[in-house]
Order: structure tokens, then sequence, then C-alpha cells
């Protein structure tokens, strides 16, 4: 009887453990838990850093300008420079217009040639040594040189402008794209051959798959790069009238001595690159969310 009692105290010392434990869990769960700060979470950290180093800059160029005195017509201040934005905003988001419908179609020309191109590239290797260094070619010419000529030989200036823009955003989207068809694991290369995959099954199956987050790379740069060209490409061309783009407007204000409209020019130029970049992050989030590791 006793040697009963005695044996049975050490499950009923563990059951009083557990049952302790478990309430002791219980009360601590229903203790209300502490909400971190927005400040201190790091994605928010990510997206307020930014417009707080940009609102300080700006409030010392203010101070700067307003301390000693800085003329409009030399360095405006950022409150002349909305002055002048709300005052001709009318010709200014015309201008953008021009200039955002150029960077959109030579960016979705570049877009198209070089997938087309980087598809013919991944079928041979000697289509890609044979052409690739013409596609090198064109990237080191510098876009000022040759604008020049392709505004003369083509008539309709809107084209003129596209080739030149297109010209400057190619190069990316071809490189990205043919090193992403290229980066494929061998093994999984060998997997679809020893089940007898076509070249095509093996193309839209596994190398465009994986060459996605290296497109979308050349489409970030290839973006702005986009919006790069338009502008020098209405530079050497000197379009007036009222489908001036940006860069006309940016040279008569030079003319004029019209600083703070120059400015106002300049914002809105990169303020277009920066929407341009955030889309094509956007849509690479979206194209690769779920099975890709870089937005897992």
């Amino acid at each position: 009887m006793s040697a009963h009692a005695v044996s049975s105290s050490p499950i009923e010392h563990t059951e009083d453990i557990s049952a302790s434990s478990t309430s002791s869990t219980s009360s601590a769960s229903s203790l209300p838990q502490r909400r971190v700060p927005w400040l201190a979470r790091p994605g928010m950290r990510r997206r307020v850093a930014p417009w707080f180093v940009g609102a300080i800059l700006l409030m010392l160029w203010q101070g700067l300008c307003a301390g000693f005195d800085v003329p409009s017509y030399l360095v405006p201040s950022p409150s002349a420079i909305a002055v002048q934005f709300f005052k001709d905003g009318p010709l200014l988001w015309m201008s953008l217009w021009a200039t955002l419908k150029i960077t959109l179609l030579a960016f979705g020309l570049a877009t198209v040639l070089g997938v087309v191109i980087a598809l013919l590239f991944v079928q041979s290797p000697m289509i890609e040594a044979s052409f690739f260094p013409y596609a090198v070619l064109l990237q080191v010419t510098p876009v000022v040189a040759i604008a020049p000529l392709i505004i003369i030989w083509v008539k309709n200036t809107t084209f003129a402008l596209v080739i030149c823009a297109t010209l400057v955003a190619l190069f990316p989207i071809i490189s990205n794209t043919t090193l992403g068809l290229r980066s494929v694991n061998p093994g999984l290369v060998n997997l679809f051959r020893i089940h007898g995959a076509s070249r095509w099954q093996t193309l839209r199956l596994l190398r465009i798959p994986s060459a996605l987050p290296y497109f979308f790379g050349g489409l970030r740069i290839s973006s702005g790069l986009a919006l790069i060209g338009a502008v020098v490409a209405e530079f050497v061309a000197g379009t007036g009238g009222t489908g001036a783009g940006l860069a006309y407007q940016i040279l008569q204000a030079g003319f004029q001595l019209n600083i703070p409209r120059l400015f106002a020019a300049l914002v809105l130029i990169t303020v277009t690159g920066v929407v341009l970049f955030a889309t094509t992050v956007a849509g690479s989030k979206l194209a690769l969310r779920g099975w890709h590791e870089s937005q897992l």
C-alpha cells in the first residue's frame, strides 16, 4: 500500500508541473502584448527615411537661399520653384506628356526588340557570338552623336525621337534577358531532355521562368534610360511648338534666364523617372510573388 503511494507520487508531481506550466502559459497569453512603435518597424523605416532626408535637404536649401540672399537666376529656392511650377503648370504638364509619350513608346519598343533578340541569342551560341558585339556597339555609341543623323534620315520627328530613345534603352534588356535565359540549372536541362521535352517546352517551362528576375532587372534599368534617351533626343532635335517636350522647355528657360522654370522641369523629369522605376519594381513583385525566392 505504501509502495503504491510512493510509486504514484512522481506521476502526481509531473501532473502538477504540467498543470502549473499550462496555467502560466495561458496567463502569459492573456496578458496584453506590447505593440511595436511604427517608427521602430524596419519596413516603415525604409519608407520614412528617404522622405525625412529629403525634407531636411529642402529646408537646408531654403534656409541657405534665404540666409545668403541668393538670386533666383542663379539658384532658386524650393519655394520659388514651387511658385513657378504652379504658374507654368499647364505648359509643363503638356510638355511632360510629350516627353512621356516618347519615353513609353521607346520603352515598349526596346522591351519587345530586346526580348526577341535575347530569344534568338539563346537558340545558338554562334548567333550570339556573331551579333552581340553589335549590341555592345550600340550601347557605347553616344546618342548625341547619332541623333542628328537619325533626325535627318527619318522624316517623322516623333518616330525619330523614339528610335533615339530606343537605342539607349535596348541594351540592358538584351543583356539581362540573355543572361537569364542562359543561367539555367544544367541538371534541370538534362531532366527535361531525359523526359523528351522539345526545345519550345524547355524554353517555355524552364528558361523563361528562370529568366524573369533578370528580365525585370533589365526593365528597371531600361525605364530610366528610355527617359534619358527621350530627353537627350529632344535636346538635339530642338523641336518647339505645342508638342514640345520638357527638354525644349529647359532650353527656353535657360535662354530666358528663367531658372525657376528650368528647375521645375528638372523636378518633373526626376519624379517621372522615379515613378517609372517604382512601376517596374511593382511589376516585378507582382510577377514573382509567391514562387520566386527573391520575393518570398
